[in-house]
């Protein structure tokens, strides 16, 4: 089977995310390709003395120009705070070096324009961006439904991403709460592409938004006994205006930090005149759907799905997926690609994508500060 070396950048949770779908390789079935990690960077020691522990005899530095360096990575994972994206993604490409980037590809839209610049210039390189939850088999079935023409005209359609975590004003403040690293989008470019990488794929473009921008916790405890400014949006809720040859339909895009009750909930409800679908993680293994005829019953149907992956596993079938099985569905996309397949006919993110998902938040962005309707410009 071939193999494809894996440098990782940014040694925190999500890295070891991928460390730890890599080492579960086995459980699928027939890959194409299979990662190896043989080098970690982090500016924190301690943090890649995890991966060390467990991968043995790798690379670690805490300078990504040596990472970069080394002849024997292929790829990059590179998962840092967004202020960093604009220097070290280009800089990966330049070293001829697949990129595996996390969202938001830039802190905003001229670091984004940048990165795109750096993509542009390496068309051999292939380039995706981070965004798991569309790999539920749920959210493919949604997926699925929407191409194959069942809903018909759109009457509106819901991507939530919806997170507790934050609703705790005595936890200790994060970068992601720091303008000058997570930029001025707050949750928005946390959580935005997460609710824009199906409607984007799928072709629903807003052209213009409105937006509601929340900052509930305006001081948080730094962990030294003093309480500082939170700099960033708590929760945005945007309203898209959508084209489409028969008209226009409303989506609404939710990325909220605090919701009450939600752990770590992802959903896509999309309602037509034909049909609607609908998935939550909250219910991982349904999905919701419902066929129109004129003057006929309206009756949503749930279908159990279990272990139904777009790449196979060991799982059963009548078994339960979850969120560490969609990190490794969304890696097997990703190494499928870099080993000359398809897929699975779901390629991961596009950075294209990211580029347009920028445009629809920076649109938000000056909605919400202004309390108007702003057009999307995709330019």
């Amino acid at each position: 089977m071939q193999e494809i070396r894996f440098g990782i950048i940014g040694c925190g949770l999500m890295g070891r995310e991928f460390a730890s779908a890599a080492a579960r390789w086995l459980h699928l079935t027939n890959p194409k390709a299979k990662p190896r990690i043989v080098a970690v960077c982090d500016t924190n020691p301690a943090l890649m003395d995890w991966f060390a522990t467990h991968l043995g005899a790798i690379q670690t530095t805490t300078d990504y120009h040596a990472l970069l360096a080394n002849p024997e990575v292929d790829a990059v994972y590179c998962a840092v705070p967004h202020v960093l994206h604009a220097q070290m993604y280009p800089d990966i490409l330049a070293a001829g070096k697949h990129l595996f980037g996390e969202k938001p590809f830039g802190m905003d839209a001229a670091q984004n324009r940048a990165i795109m610049a750096a993509v542009a210039a390496h068309p051999d390189l292939i380039v995706r961006c981070s965004s798991e939850m569309p790999f539920y088999p749920g959210a493919q079935k949604v997926i699925d439904f929407v191409n194959s023409g069942a809903v018909g005209e759109i009457l509106e359609v819901e991507a939530s991403f919806l997170h507790s975590s934050d609703i705790n004003p005595d936890k200790v403040i994060n970068w992601k709460r720091m303008q000058a690293v997570n930029g001025e989008y707050g949750c928005m470019g946390d959580l935005g592409m997460h609710v824009l990488h199906v409607p984007l794929r799928l072709g629903w473009r807003p052209d213009t938004v409105q937006a509601s921008l929340v900052k509930r916790v305006s001081q948080r405890p730094d962990g030294k006994g003093n309480l500082v400014p939170c700099e960033t949006w708590d929760n945005a809720t945007i309203t898209a205006r959508v084209p489409t040859d028969y008209g226009n339909f409303p989506m609404v895009l939710k990325t909220w930090r605090i919701a009450p009750g939600e752990a770590n909930t992802w959903s896509l409800r999309v309602l037509g005149m034909k049909g609607s679908a609908f998935f939550t993680t909250k219910s991982p293994r349904q999905w919701q759907f419902m066929h129109y005829k004129n003057g006929g019953n309206q009756t949503w149907q749930t279908e159990d799905l279990g272990y139904t992956p777009l790449f196979p596993g060991l799982t059963g079938g009548i078994f339960e997926f979850g969120f560490t099985d969609a990190i490794q569905q969304m890696w097997a996309a990703y190494i499928d690609e870099l080993a000359g397949g398809d897929a699975a006919g779901f390629p991961c993110a596009h950075p294209s994508e990211a580029a347009a998902h920028h445009a629809v938040l920076t649109a938000a962005l000056t909605a919400g500060r202004e309390n108007r309707t702003v057009a999307v410009d995709y330019a």
